[in-house]
């Protein structure tokens, strides 16, 4: 599914940079150099958040991947879904990897607001129906996504 999101917003965004826009590319370092933090942002975040879920969201024998455990701990205790919030990066990097004006202030915005629709509608309720009412209950104390300080911190500890 990412890989048709990027293939799919690489295509459509070229087609609106050359006929909307009228722009092609050209490489910009700063653009680029924006692109790779982006990126790196992504990767450590997607990572760090990752490797949470290994440690506490398992016990006995699951498969890999997989949780059994809800966890409330680190990052998760501010933050309901920080691995997506770092996939929400992937899409705007791009945009500035590939300088591109249409990636940039229309597919990335739409891929990010999918990913949120998506967490809404597939991950949300699964959650529930894993976890039942201990989830329904961090729902009400735990924001889906937190930009605090405080919570950023815990992501970067």
């Amino acid at each position: 599914m990412w890989v048709a999101f990027i293939l799919g917003g690489i295509t459509v965004s070229k087609l609106l940079d050359k006929f909307i826009f009228n722009t092609k590319f050209h490489f910009n370092a700063l653009m680029f150099s924006i692109g790779i933090i982006l990126l790196l942002l992504s990767f450590y975040i997607s990572s760090k958040t990752g490797k949470l879920l290994k440690r506490f969201g398992k016990e006995g024998n699951v498969p890999r991947f997989q949780t059994n455990k809800l966890i409330r701990e680190g990052i998760y205790s501010c933050m309901r879904h920080p691995m997506h919030l770092g996939l929400m990066f992937i899409p705007f990097s791009i945009a500035f990897l590939m300088n591109s004006i249409s990636y940039i202030l229309i597919i990335a915005p739409i891929t990010a607001i999918l990913i949120f629709v998506l967490i809404k509608t597939i991950e949300e309720p699964e959650a529930i129906k894993k976890f039942g009412d201990e989830y329904i209950k961090y729902m009400k104390e735990v924001p889906m996504f937190n930009l605090s300080l405080s919570c950023l911190k815990k992501l970067f500890q």
